[in-house]
């Protein structure tokens, strides 16, 4: 088995990657290492990974179809994950035309060339944002989803849509994974979580959103990697082998409770900046993982103050 992660240096990639090669498993990474955000903790994280034997990395960006064609030419890939987007809904609609470049391009080019390549199972990161504001939960991965909020939930749609397509047309199997909220250790530093630790510990004002009434199924990162880990050699068998799930903790907490919780951990008060829902925002996030658990007989189970109190280990360490 040889398996491809694209997007290896960001938090979802590095986090997978680090935990297949404790399993032994060779593992290749690429990532176009962009500044969207902190340089440094996407190099330290890929330190990390080089110390490993088993983890060969190349800088290459998806968007480049003739050196991705190489790469595949030269390391005989089976299986390709691939993690490499630009994400963050605010950010896609102030750019949008980063994210079709990225998650559109670089996508069609990475399942293309995987398909040349007879990948036997290509794996994608898809968002739960496709489901935009559900009015059933929790949601399922037959509910709706042509509603988006955000010009990035429209670019994981297109995802979603063109690799049933290739399963249908091409017979390439293909996984999409509906992530939820992902949070923990190396976690990314434009995502709330890292906001709120950070301004609080610093004695800054944080900024709750929607006046801090949205809902979020928050997902630990380690059950997140243990869920991809499971479906790598479960390619789907369907005549059209195209399969989705969600990828949650099938649980949704209100934004103020989970400050107070942070706020716990600290043992600090926040100072809090309440202001109104922003254009592309969801109201409540909330996935079932019905589907997935049937599948693979495993769901995410960290609790959200288990979760917690390891990130705010983790970012102490790291960061002061």
């Amino acid at each position: 088995m040889r398996i491809l992660i694209t997007g290896c240096a960001g938090f979802i990639g590095y986090s997978l990657s680090t935990y297949l090669l404790k399993k032994k498993i060779k593992v290749f990474g690429i990532d176009n290492l962009n500044s969207v955000y902190d340089l440094k903790l996407k190099k330290d994280r890929l330190k990390n990974l080089q110390k490993n034997r088993n983890f060969k990395f190349f800088k290459i960006d998806i968007r480049n179809k003739e050196k991705l064609n190489q790469n595949f030419l030269i390391n005989n890939y089976t299986h390709v994950i691939n993690l490499a987007a630009v994400a963050g809904v605010r950010k896609s609609i102030k750019n949008p035309n980063s994210y079709f470049k990225n998650n559109v391009n670089g996508f069609f080019n990475i399942i293309e060339t995987s398909k040349n390549f007879k990948i036997r199972h290509f794996i994608y990161a898809s968002s739960s944002s496709v489901y935009g504001n559900s009015k059933i939960y929790p949601v399922k991965e037959k509910n709706l989803t042509d509603q988006p909020e955000s010009f990035y939930a429209s670019t994981k749609k297109i995802n979603e849509i063109i690799s049933y397509s290739y399963s249908g047309i091409y017979n390439l199997p293909c996984t999409g994974l509906r992530f939820f909220t992902v949070y923990g250790p190396w976690g990314r530093p434009d995502m709330a979580l890292f906001k709120f630790v950070n301004n609080i510990l610093n004695n800054k004002k944080i900024d709750l959103f929607n006046y801090g009434n949205h809902f979020r199924d928050f997902t630990y990162i380690d059950d997140v990697v243990e869920c991809v880990y499971r479906l790598i050699n479960k390619p789907s068998k369907l005549k059209i082998p195209n399969e989705i799930f969600n990828i949650s903790n099938q649980k949704s907490h209100n934004l103020k409770n989970y400050v107070k919780m942070i706020e716990k951990e600290l043992n600090i008060k926040a100072k809090v900046n309440p202001i109104p829902l922003q254009k592309g925002d969801v109201k409540k996030t909330y996935g079932s993982v019905n589907k997935l658990f049937k599948f693979i007989d495993y769901k995410p189970e960290t609790d959200i103050k288990s979760g917690l109190k390891n990130y705010i280990k983790w970012y102490k360490k790291y960061y002061i």
